[in-house]
């Protein structure tokens, strides 16, 4: 029976569901549900170890060139809430390129960031051959692609170009919102050469890709609510495409093309609000600008994403948590795990012999 007592004029439940990372799972006492077989569970031992270094005598080219291809008049904030995560998870520089004719209005809002006017061959329309033309001249080690731009056919051919082009050179991608209903919409855009890419769906962006992959999303089951369900289709679909695929939602799947799956052990009803989402396309796009690979990026970018929300609901609580509250955590969780991995490398320098956390119903890295 859950013990209860008084606090304040009220009573509450005194049982609370541990998770790791800092966050709670079952705040009214149930127990944790159990974790898919074959994933590994990130912690803060696991990811600590996937921070960049950041060398004493770095300058601001030696942390990474993040562009952003985001933003519209209706979605300001979304290109803004890139920018600003992006500068908080680490990132040297922060370009944001948007319509020509939106330039002054974003200029003034960006504080950090520098700004890029891409062509237009319609108010707030991108003119896709010369908006490519100035992406690909522009010097980055990595973009983000899709928040807050408007929908249309030139956005589609925008990013069907933006995916396809490889070689050395092609600085690794970040897919989210737009860009990813734009994919969802190009026939078979996952074969032939590709740059690396991360894509950012929720579950209902999830399906609507998965559906117009031709595979019947209904069999891939509860996306929402089934862990075991949500690691299989977003294997599946990693490995099918070619691509790390982060699928949103409580206890977040990071998936590889080579069938190796992450869980996030975050589950936070105060970030169901508008422009979470591109805060964490930030993190990730600014950690694979510092160099991590796609999957490490993803798992990185994820994790202090989780923390971030999770430092925001022991202030604010379950609801009312802004997207704008997180990007300062995310460099609070950055520093925090930055701190764990340093005494994880004392240790090994003393010779002493870290004992490993238990398992808990899935594998380790």
């Amino acid at each position: 029976m859950t013990e209860r007592r008084r606090v304040g004029f009220g009573i509450r439940d005194a049982a609370e569901t541990t998770v790791p990372g800092g966050g709670t799972g079952g705040r009214d006492g149930t127990p944790e549900a159990p974790w898919p077989q074959g994933a590994t569970r990130l912690d803060d031992d696991v990811v600590a170890a996937l921070i960049p270094e950041r060398p004493a005598r770095g300058h601001k080219g030696s942390f990474g060139k993040l562009l952003v291809v985001a933003g519209s008049l209706d979605y300001a904030g979304a290109a803004l809430l890139v920018c600003r995560a992006a500068g908080r998870a680490g990132v040297g520089l922060v370009t944001l390129a948007v319509p020509e004719s939106l330039q002054p209005l974003f200029a003034a809002k960006v504080v950090e960031a520098t700004t890029m006017a891409l062509p237009e061959d319609d108010v707030e329309e991108l003119d896709p051959e010369p908006a490519l033309a100035r992406i690909l001249d522009h010097e980055h080690d990595a973009l983000v692609v899709g928040p807050g731009l408007r929908p249309g056919l030139a956005t589609v051919e925008l990013v069907r170009q933006l995916v396809g082009t490889s070689g050395g050179d092609a600085a690794p991608i970040v897919l989210d919102a737009e860009a990813l209903r734009s994919l969802a919409s190009i026939d078979r855009w996952w074969e032939g050469d590709r740059r690396p890419a991360v894509l950012t769906p929720h579950a209902g962006e999830f399906e609507r890709l998965r559906t117009g992959s031709g595979h019947r999303s209904s069999g891939d089951g509860d996306l929402s609510t089934d862990d075991d369900a949500r690691v299989a289709a977003a294997r599946d679909a990693a490995s099918g495409w070619g691509q790390v695929v982060v699928l949103k939602g409580a206890r977040p799947v990071i998936a590889a093309p080579d069938g190796s799956v992450a869980i996030a052990p975050f589950e936070n009803p105060g970030l169901a609000t508008g422009g979470t989402g591109d805060v964490l396309a930030g993190a990730i796009g600014a950690l694979l600008a510092q160099g991590l690979e796609p999957f490490a990026a993803a798992r990185l970018g994820v994790y202090l994403h989780g923390a971030s929300g999770d430092a925001a609901r022991e202030r604010l609580g379950d609801a009312g948590i802004l997207a704008s509250d997180l990007p300062d955590g995310l460099a609070v969780a950055r520093k925090r795990l930055t701190a764990v991995r340093e005494r994880r490398a004392a240790g090994k320098r003393l010779g002493f012999r870290l004992r490993e956390p238990e398992q808990d119903g899935g594998s380790r890295e």
